[in-house]
């Protein structure tokens, strides 16, 4: 089949939900991708990172080839050997006392709202469905209803109403405002996003997250810290919010935690804010499953193993130091922490972020735009200085085509 047989195929059966770069890939391994025609590319997407430990590595693929072999499911019906090993490893490595286990990001994220609501009923003392949650303007939490409910982006929340209520939101990077949404007794709890990745990579002013967190105290509200994008190394640190030394009531982790072998979330509290959720009143099929239990273990140490927060922060300034430097008129803003990193694009003579994209992929190298004049880029954390240089050099000469 030719790739455009491909995109027909996916065009006539599947749902249009997304719009896609026209490649169809069909082989992986480290930072490159193949297409079904063989041509190689630098991945610069590193699915939504959740890809930062490489392509297939080779320790997950073996764990999950030997766990798989051995025992996949149980459902939480029963106990598996797998699970309590997990929960232990990633609260020691976290710090914390309970780790709650699911699939996607976006059941993270519920798990965290659920979690926040049942506390301010049981332990802050709010009146019965009064609980109210800070939000962000310009998050990305997640596609379901309760999560675009949240949304300030019209794409997200457009004709799916009606939404759920108890969420306000406030400008992001806003210390005044956040103080101010705080002093009602009945929030909850502050949910934001370290660096709002899908936004563009907006990152906030430094002390934002650590006065998030004193204001959070203050007020006697939770602070939930959503690191599906930004944690696992991707910033430079294990977590984000590590730039500041905060401690997140509730973290929710995703994407990389399994190193895109497996959808795996799971979110992190103390027991005064995770033994609120008794048995029966909270769960997932496949949450907690062996696979992604031994999975998300392997992929953490490599994290850890490979050194690959430390590499991430010595690449992204690369990429931004290079970036910063170029004399193309379309190149704006360069912003980022450790390989979590963008550029706004301006258009010129009719081309846009869009047209940038197709001709990195014209020359080796995949990117996607978001939110229309933004591109971000972001490749697995393995990659090394003669990768991102080569890398760098791609990106150079299709900003200069135009």
């Amino acid at each position: 089949m030719t790739q455009e047989a491909y995109i027909q195929r996916e065009a006539l059966h599947g749902a249009h939900n997304y719009h896609p770069l026209p490649v169809v890939l069909s082989k992986g391994e480290g930072v490159h991708v193949w297409d079904v025609d063989g041509r190689r590319y630098f991945d610069f997407l590193s699915a939504y990172s959740a890809v930062n430990q490489g392509h297939c590595h080779k320790r997950l693929v073996n764990v999950m080839i030997e766990q798989a072999q051995k025992l996949a499911l149980t459902s939480r019906a029963f106990y598996n050997d797998k699970l309590g090993e997990w929960e232990e490893y990633i609260t020691r490595l976290f710090g914390y006392d309970k780790m709650l286990p699911m699939n996607s990001g976006a059941e993270g994220v519920e798990t965290a709202l659920k979690l926040a609501r049942k506390w301010a009923y049981k332990v802050k003392g709010v009146a019965r469905d009064k609980a109210k949650i800070i939000v962000c303007n310009g998050n990305f939490h997640g596609r379901t209803i309760s999560i675009i409910s949240m949304s300030s982006d019209p794409d997200a929340y457009h004709d799916y109403g009606p939404y759920t209520g108890g969420f306000v939101n406030i400008p992001f990077n806003d210390t005044v405002a956040l103080e101010k949404a705080l002093s009602d007794p009945d929030v909850a709890a502050f949910l934001t996003e370290p660096i709002q990745a899908e936004a563009g990579v907006i990152v906030p002013n430094d002390g934002f997250l650590k006065t998030a967190r004193e204001l959070c105290t203050k007020y006697h509200a939770l602070f939930i810290a959503d690191e599906i994008q930004t944690g696992i190394a991707r910033t430079g640190r294990m977590l984000a919010v590590d730039y500041e030394h905060v401690n997140p009531d509730i973290l929710i982790l995703g994407k990389a935690l399994s190193g895109g072998m497996y959808p795996v979330s799971c979110v992190l509290a103390n027991n005064e804010v995770m033994l609120t959720i008794r048995p029966g009143e909270h769960g997932s099929t496949y949450g907690g499953n062996p696979i992604a239990a031994a999975v998300s273990m392997e992929a953490l140490q490599v994290i850890q193993d490979e050194g690959l927060a430390d590499n991430a922060m010595a690449m992204g300034k690369l990429f931004r130091d290079k970036m910063s430097a170029s004399h193309s008129p379309m190149i704006g803003e360069v912003r980022g922490k450790g390989l979590l990193n963008a550029v706004t694009v301006r258009p010129k003579g009719g081309k846009t972020a869009w047209d940038v994209c197709l001709e990195m992929k014209e020359l080796g190298l995949l990117a996607k735009p978001t939110h229309e004049h933004t591109i971000r880029f972001t490749p697995p954390l393995i990659i090394t200085k003669e990768q991102m240089q080569e890398a760098l050099e791609i990106i150079n000469q299709a900003f200069g085509k135009f």
